[in-house]
């Protein structure tokens, strides 16, 4: 199994090529990513401002590290208490999984969250530890206002299935009420995206700032 300790490291290195570091950073998303590989790696892309020429600022990489670093503690931490939660249940004969089941153990395909999968720039703009720890206190039966993965408190916004409207966070496209059908739905990314311009931050600047020419046209 892959190290993410091992890989962050790497991360930090300063003596090996950028590339490596770069692409130890990828990895640590394979191990975690709270919003989804694509989409966590585009957030870090815009909190840790890496530039589209990584010459430009090579310490960006370690801040984008050690956001997702925080981040992945503060679960790990849930996650060993939900697992001892679950270990006691099962003795006492309890053994049916709650539903909905914890954040980090949905599929994407049953995940209100789905648009950050299919649209990697919808994600939350929150931290990645203040992410987890609002989605950990709501396991934990709190009720915050506002989206509960975001936090807008703004109008929903209606999006058509063909046969009826699913209500979405205007922020995040988080979906808060389904289609009356009870079915998940593909989610149409507003601006289409490659995953290679992604990974090459096209949408960046040299300076880390976005990209105010991306996408072109």
């Amino acid at each position: 199994m892959t190290s993410f300790l091992t890989h962050r490291a790497r991360v930090h290195d300063a003596r090996l090529p950028l590339h490596r570091r770069h692409s130890a950073l990828r990895t640590c998303l394979t191990v975690f990513a709270p919003y989804g590989l694509r989409a966590t790696y585009h957030h870090l892309t815009l909190s840790a401002a890496i530039p589209r020429r990584l010459e430009a600022n090579p310490d960006a990489l370690a801040r984008a590290v050690e956001e997702l670093h925080e981040a992945r503690m503060l679960w790990l931490l849930r996650a060993d208490e939900y697992a001892a939660q679950r270990r006691a249940e099962k003795q006492a004969g309890r053994r049916a999984v709650p539903n909905p089941r914890p954040w980090w153990l949905q599929s994407w395909w049953e995940s209100p969250d789905r648009a950050w999968y299919e649209d990697p720039f919808r994600h939350p703009s929150l931290r990645l530890s203040e992410y987890v720890r609002r989605q950990n206190a709501i396991l934990d039966g709190a009720e915050p206002p506002g989206c509960p993965a975001c936090g807008d408190e703004g109008p929903r916004v209606l999006s058509s299935t063909g046969h009826g409207w699913v209500e979405l966070c205007r922020r995040c496209a988080r979906a808060l009420a389904p289609c009356p059908c009870g079915q998940r739905h593909r989610f149409v990314p507003e601006t289409p995206f490659n995953w290679n311009e992604i990974w090459r931050r096209a949408h960046m600047s040299d300076d880390g700032t976005p990209n105010p020419h991306w996408p072109a046209g």
